[in-house]
């Protein structure tokens, strides 16, 4: 059902609640604090926020961001000249390397304070593929048995970038041409650890906060332990049932929250060039 607000703006949210679509505002302009109001408290409720038609310079994307909140932190990809919060996700028609983003995961859990939000916007489209695939972890949790709840809720889950960006992770090896600058670090082989199940600091709901990109192991356990308990609730949390995929159009503005989704880069575009701009939305210790 599509929600009319007071402003002009329509919500209209996705079947199951998760995912909505955002229309009749321009981004390139600064929102009024009613309308602003609703779009914070749309992106809280139903997780992932899609805006349309939203022609906007690097500039106004960057106002934008702001207006949700002060930038997040972004390591280990080397931003665009002149914009140092803003991360160009570009990939030619002719490159063989991996598509960025192809694995599930929740943008730098590895950080002490992880990104509350995600903005990416479509600057060029490729006519096939490129679906954005995002889970619901906050339904995953709530679909758990009240034995696992308990089981879960004392766990810390132990983060790193490691298997991505560290000095023996994925990018390390890559062989093949890739026009995104990855920056290979030591420090991407760091850990620290997050509570397993995270309260929405919004909402209050509780969700799953971890990803196989991301998380190496739960605290207290070995290595077998964790990968028994990982690899049940990573299969639990992208079931179906749980997952929204996003189909991209042409000049159109993506919002996810971080603290209750994780999400996934489909490819199937080879031969086509696609051109993404990022930026991030810092965010708080998770609890």
């Amino acid at each position: 059902m599509t929600e009319t607000l007071a402003s002009p703006i329509k919500i209209a949210p996705e079947p199951s609640g998760f995912g909505a679509q955002i229309t009749g505002l321009d981004l390139s302009r600064p929102l009024s604090p009613e309308t602003l109001k609703a779009v914070k408290a749309a992106w809280a409720r139903h997780g992932v926020v899609a805006f349309p038609d939203q022609p906007l310079s690097l500039e106004a994307l960057e106002a934008f961001t702001l207006q949700i909140g002060p930038f997040g932190v972004d390591p280990f990809i080397k931003p665009m000249e002149g914009h140092p919060n803003v991360l160009e996700l570009r990939r030619e028609p002719d490159e063989k390397a991996t598509n960025f983003g192809a694995g599930w995961h929740s943008d730098w859990s590895f950080q002490k304070e992880p990104p509350a939000a995600t903005l990416l916007r479509s600057e060029v489209t490729p006519p096939v593929g490129g679906d954005t695939l995002f889970a619901d972890c906050a339904r995953a949790y709530d679909a758990l048995s009240d034995t696992m709840k308990a089981v879960l809720e004392p766990l810390r889950a132990v983060h790193s970038a490691s298997r991505a960006y560290g000095t023996q992770g994925v990018f390390a090896k890559e062989t093949s041409k890739r026009t995104m600058e990855i920056i290979v670090s030591a420090e991407a082989d760091k850990t620290l650890s997050h509570p397993l199940v995270r309260t929405h600091p919004v909402t209050g709901r509780k969700a799953l906060f971890v990803s196989p990109v991301y998380t190496v192991g739960i605290e207290g356990m070995t290595l077998k332990e964790s990968q028994a308990i990982l690899g049940f609730l990573f299969a639990h949390m992208t079931q179906d049932e749980f997952v929204y995929r996003h189909k991209w159009r042409q000049g159109m503005l993506l919002m996810w929250d971080n603290r209750c989704t994780v999400h996934f880069a489909e490819g199937g575009y080879d031969g086509h060039l696609r051109v993404m701009h990022r930026t991030t939305v810092a965010g708080e210790v998770p609890v």
